[in-house]
């Protein structure tokens, strides 16, 4: 298990560093460096003042030498403008002799935001913390619901139980989150309808998150993941209940409920395990439109900001936290379906 987990974590970490290296080249093409020269400077400039900027501001370094400086392996740039000295690691007022010669990402220094002037990592852990708030109150619904639905429709595969709960499934599955989420709050937070029950929007739940405000934010992204869930579980459990020692139980006499209970559910939700985990890079998808739509400021929202602004330094602390998240529940998927499944075996 241990050299399971090295390999994994090693698995992770490359995979972490070829992204990271991915969205930093297409976050720092010419066309998205114009915009931020002339972000900071003005609209009006032209291309030489454009060219000067980049050069003074480290900007025409060669692609790799910039990653590095990002990521923390190589030193900041400095530029020497008659007496004075600026760089990527002086801070304004700064004894550049004082200041360090790395400051990167391996250093805690994620970079300033442009669009919100405030330090990345502190943008960051505020709106992942509101996302984060948001995704446990999805899953606290979403799990239970969808295992719920799919173990009554795998139980008695055909009947009508099994064909009205899988339609309803496939009817959400079907329904991307714009959507429903417009028509959720058209029918429950409008007058057009007259339904005024909730709030379509859910800026007042940053701070204050109630059932009014926060409920069609959580539903609109929980109804999308509860019929993907649905369907597998209930394609496990059908799988389950016509295995041998089910049939064998049958025979036995032991009741229909003990059956399900004690011996068909434990092995059904095996594989839903793997498919619950793996829905957190799509949550981490959903939230954009959900929050952009509902006005929710997470970090699905801040990506929208710094995407629309060409906030690189944003867009790249956003991008590795999501990259982070991906990996980490992958493993655990990994490692909790090891321990749910005593037929595998690790080599």
């Amino acid at each position: 298990m241990l050299l399971f987990l090295l390999k994994r974590i090693g698995t992770m970490l490359l995979t972490a560093l070829v992204l990271s290296f991915m969205v930093f080249f297409l976050t720092n093409q010419p066309p998205m460096l114009e915009k931020v020269a002339k972000y900071e400077g003005n609209s009006r400039m032209s291309d030489e003042e454009v060219e000067r900027y980049l050069t003074n501001n480290g900007f025409g370094q060669p692609m790799l030498v910039r990653y590095g400086e990002w990521l923390g392996v190589l030193p900041g740039w400095t530029t020497e403008r008659g007496d004075t000295i600026s760089g990527r690691c002086i801070a304004p007022g700064e004894d550049p002799a004082a200041a360090p010669a790395y400051c990167g990402v391996l250093q805690g220094e994620w970079g300033t935001s442009r669009v919100f002037r405030d330090e990345v990592s502190t943008i960051v852990g505020t709106r992942l913390y509101m996302t984060g708030k948001l995704m446990l109150w999805v899953m606290l619904l979403m799990v239970p619901s969808a295992l719920i639905i799919g173990v009554l429709a795998g139980m008695r595969e055909g009947s009508k139980t099994d064909r009205t709960l899988s339609t309803f499934s496939i009817a959400t599955t079907a329904t991307p989150e714009y959507v429903s989420g417009v028509i959720l709050i058209a029918v429950f937070a409008s007058s057009a309808v007259g339904l005024k029950w909730f709030k379509g929007t859910a800026t007042s739940a940053m701070e204050n998150a109630t059932f009014e405000n926060f409920f069609l934010p959580v539903l609109t992204i929980a109804l999308y993941g509860m019929g993907y869930i649905a369907r597998m579980t209930r394609a496990s459990m059908a799988e389950v209940m016509t295995a041998q020692y089910i049939r064998t139980a049958r025979l036995k006499g032991v009741s229909f409920g003990n059956i399900v209970m004690k011996h068909a559910l434990r092995n059904a939700l095996i594989a839903p395990f793997t498919v619950i985990m793996l829905q957190f890079p799509w949550l981490l998808n959903g939230v954009v439109i959900v929050e952009t739509l509902f006005n929710y400021k997470g970090l699905g929202w801040a990506l929208v900001q710094a995407a629309g602004n060409n906030d690189i330094d944003l867009l790249m602390g956003i991008s590795v936290v999501s990259v982070f998240v991906v990996l980490v529940t992958q493993l655990i998927s990994d490692i909790g379906y090891v321990y749910l499944n005593p037929r595998i075996r690790i080599s």
